[in-house]
């Protein structure tokens, strides 16, 4: 019984001396809980800018090939040269801008279209950090082609 109570007397000594850390273990925890949170926020609101830079690309694209479509036809009837009407096919690369809702410029020569998009993406999580949006643009060109 005397061992016993020896035993016991030293655990609850070894317990006692162990104790002092107070807490210091649950701040490194929370420190890393939020570190892991911004990581994931990053990766998330990351992906969701490249997403709206693949839209932005997508619709710069369709809006260059709209363009693109506004051949000078009396130059193809007249010498059978393929060009562009400059001001149509901006003003049609504009147009689907326009209809799509996007903010966009467009240009044009002769031989092609460029047409650029530009958008702000809203974060999720890192707006804690105060980034509240992310910048996306992308810029497409098409030319004017006939046939198959």
């Amino acid at each position: 019984m005397k061992v016993a109570r020896r035993h016991a007397a030293t655990l609850r000594a070894a317990l006692i001396r162990r104790r002092p850390d107070n807490g210091s273990g649950t701040i490194w925890a929370m420190a890393i809980v939020v570190v892991l949170l911004l990581l994931g926020g990053a990766v998330l609101d990351g992906g969701n800018a490249m997403v709206a830079h693949m839209k932005a690309l997508d619709l710069a694209q369709e809006a260059a090939r709209a363009g693109a479509n506004q051949i000078d036809l009396a130059a193809l009837r007249n010498q059978g040269v393929v060009r562009l009407d400059p001001a149509r096919a901006q003003a049609a690369a504009q147009q689907f801008l326009g209809h799509a809702e996007v903010t966009g410029t467009a240009t044009a020569t002769t031989q092609q279209v460029t047409v650029t998009v530009t958008r702000n993406q809203p974060t999720l999580i890192i707006q804690v950090l105060g980034i509240t949006t992310i910048p996306v643009s992308a810029t497409a060109q098409a030319i004017a082609q006939t046939g198959p």
